[in-house]
């Protein structure tokens, strides 16, 4: 009995040693896993914050290798007179024109079913100035009154290469004319629904108002010029998009000429609408922004007036757009043409320039012997185009001009 006594205490002892030992392995796993679990857990919320920080930034920031598409305006060069050619040089020949995705929009036809009441109506509903919601290009409609051919296409050709997207082209030959235009021109496509034109009467201000009506139904043309046949541009195609572009106002001359061949043409009957003092005359070959292109589109009071009474000798392609443009916004207008003419001689028309005519002298004095205001600061550049060339001046005028034409 003495002995069992003797051993409980020893019992008791290594029971409570196994116990404490037990609780302190428990206690040491708890502090481990509650150490593992606090790493574990700052670990991954820190992973998940690196995660959305990265997400943002490839949300916010794209990739370099994929900048956004802009087009922007071609510069404006500082014009200078045309060099003296290279004697090894000859006539430049002319590739055909690549085929360029901005371009195949344009090269759609232009032929519709629509008579000219419904034309100008569509016309005259389209907005004056266009805001986009996007960045846009601005491009220049070139409206080209011919009667056929135009044989001078080869030096157009050479202006209008490599700025496909900044422009429009619109043909208006007689109705007759049936020609085919080769697919790599840029006048292929571009005839638009005709009618016959007689000089002086009001079939050639209808004329130009078809023009200016196909023109507005494309919402990026901003500038509108009209040229014919005999027309040639007198610098390169970023010169020449630049002066008209960034012009505030439009060319259209008109003045107040007190001579028979002016004022000597107006007619009383005209009166109350249209007095005297509003008459003015003024070159045919005019050049527009869009508001003023759809005041003439839409012009239902003094159209029906002018033809009605201004007949021969008033001849309506000199009075109408300067009287119209006078009435209307005179604060618009230049009062002056960019379309230079030799009247020299006297006569019912401009002097006609024939092969021999075409020298660097002469085309530099075009470009550069006459003094205008541009933007309020007095300049020698004037005219952008020249008329009335006849076919056999386009070998000389490509020597001469091509050099300017490839910058």
């Amino acid at each position: 009995m003495g002995n069992e006594h003797q051993q409980l205490p020893m019992v008791s002892l290594f029971f409570n040693s196994k116990l404490v030992l037990r609780y302190g392995f428990h206690l040491l796993s708890f502090v481990i896993g509650l150490s593992l679990g606090i790493t574990v857990g700052f670990y991954v919320k820190s992973s998940l914050f690196s995660l959305q920080d990265d997400t943002i930034s490839f949300i916010t920031h794209p990739s370099a290798a994929a900048p956004p598409l802009l087009v922007t305006q071609p510069p404006t060069p500082a014009p200078s007179p045309l060099p003296e050619p290279s004697s090894a040089s000859a006539s430049p020949s002319l590739s055909p024109l690549p085929n360029v995705t901005l371009a195949s929009r344009d090269k759609l036809t232009l032929m519709h079913g629509m008579d000219d009441n419904e034309l100008f109506w569509r016309a005259s509903m389209v907005s004056r100035v266009q805001q986009f919601p996007y960045k846009h290009v601005p491009k220049v409609a070139f409206m080209f009154l011919v009667k056929g051919p135009i044989p001078l296409a080869p030096l157009w050709e050479l202006f209008f290469k490599g700025h496909e997207g900044f422009y429009s082209i619109y043909v208006h030959p007689h109705p007759s004319y049936n020609a085919s235009v080769r697919e790599d021109s840029v006048f292929h496509g571009r005839r638009i629904p005709s009618k016959a034109v007689e000089w002086g009467r009001a079939t050639m201000i209808d004329a130009e108002r078809r023009l200016l009506a196909n023109a507005l139904m494309d919402s990026s043309n901003e500038r509108f010029v009209l040229l014919s046949e005999t027309c040639i541009p007198l610098f390169n195609f970023t010169t020449t998009y630049s002066y008209m572009i960034n012009s505030n106002q439009s060319f259209i001359a008109s003045y107040d000429d007190p001579r028979k061949v002016g004022r000597g043409r107006y007619n009383p009957q005209m009166s109350p609408a249209i007095n005297i003092s509003q008459w003015r005359k003024g070159s045919q070959w005019f050049e527009v922004d869009r508001e003023l292109a759809v005041d003439i589109v839409s012009d239902n009071k003094y159209y029906p007036i002018f033809k009605e009474h201004c007949h021969a000798p008033c001849y309506m392609d000199e009075h109408y757009i300067p009287t119209l443009i006078n009435i209307l916004v005179p604060e618009k207008n230049s009062n002056r043409t960019i379309t230079w003419v030799d009247w020299s001689k006297s006569g019912p028309h401009p002097e006609r320039f024939i092969r021999q005519d075409v020298t660097l002298e002469f085309l530099n004095q075009t470009r550069f012997g006459t003094n205008c205001t541009y933007g309020g600061n007095l300049s020698s550049m004037c005219f952008l185009f020249a008329r009335k060339f006849v076919s056999n001046t386009l070998q000389p005028l490509l020597l001469l001009l091509s050099p300017d034409f490839s910058h």
